[in-house]
């Protein structure tokens, strides 16, 4: 991917959850909410706290969606990332 964010911003593609459950019953989308893990895929040079490949926990409404490539990504600021996980 050729993206470099600017400022105090990370591009980070969602981490999808698992849509069945144990007993094999489909979850619809409608019924699941928006993840808010994912993984960083781009970091601005300001940011030196996150690299590439950091799983993190953000906000649900936190960011703006973009595609590119024909893959959803969300722009986020640092800001707006709680932690790190794992």
């Amino acid at each position: 991917m050729n993206f470099q964010p600017l400022g105090n911003r990370v591009l980070v593609k969602r981490v999808e959850e698992a849509t069945t459950t144990a007993t094999g019953i489909i979850i619809p989308d409608s019924a699941t909410e928006k993840p808010t893990v994912g993984e960083v895929v781009a970091v601005s040079k300001e940011v030196e706290v996150l690299a590439n490949g950091n799983k993190v926990l953000f906000g649900k409404f936190a960011g703006n969606e973009v595609a590119f490539e024909g893959t959803k990504y969300i722009v986020l600021d640092v800001e707006d990332i709680f932690g790190i996980i794992g």
